[in-house]
């Protein structure tokens, strides 16, 4: 009697495929189906110069983008959703960012130095107004080169508690020697850019 069953469950998962099958063949066509949505027109020549305006909009909102993703890193850390190391390049990403956009800050600041230079010979200008910008000028450089060190600071702490990380996991015979070796190159490259 289950023999009888079980035929009759084989015979019924049979039909049911050829019948899908079937289906499936008569629903293509030889032409393809027409999207309901089209997609957007790309432009025939983009510049390949971006402008300073967008490339300074672009690094805000990468900068923006960067401080939301590592907002509530730690958090997630803690309830064992990201690991550590998950957490670190996080805040090392706003990090990055933030020196990105200080150092793009000055070269925008030291263009307009140039441009108030030369209204300046033309006589647009006063030699007040481009007293205030190169102060101003003078406030980013600083700024961009504390972002700088902090930086450097920071990706060197990441290299050295990334090494020892590496090392801890070949102790335990997780990671292998090369990941090992390439994590002390990383931070032997570090510490000959900071010297």
């Amino acid at each position: 009697m289950a023999r009888i069953i079980a035929l009759l469950v084989l015979l019924f998962a049979l039909a049911i495929t050829a019948l899908a099958a079937g289906q499936s063949e008569s629903n293509k066509s030889d032409e393809p189906e027409s999207f309901d949505v089209e997609p957007p027109i790309l432009e025939q020549n983009p510049s390949d110069e971006p402008s300073p305006n967008g490339d300074m909009a672009r690094l805000e909102k990468q900068l923006a983008r960067a401080k939301q993703n590592s907002a509530g890193a730690e958090r997630l850390f803690k309830i064992g959703v990201l690991a550590k190391v998950e957490v670190e390049q996080r805040l090392l990403k706003v990090i990055r960012c933030e020196s990105d956009l200080a150092n793009a800050r000055v070269a925008r600041a030291k263009e307009d130095l140039a441009e108030k230079e030369s209204q300046l010979a033309a006589g647009e200008i006063t030699r007040d107004e481009l007293e205030s910008i190169k102060t101003a000028l003078a406030q980013l450089t600083e700024v961009a080169q504390a972002a700088t060190t902090k930086r450097q600071r920071a990706e060197l702490e990441f290299a050295e508690a990334n090494l020892r990380r590496q090392q801890k996991l070949l102790k335990l015979g997780i990671a292998g020697k090369s990941d090992v070796i390439q994590a002390e190159e990383k931070l032997a490259e570090l510490k000959a850019q900071k010297n």
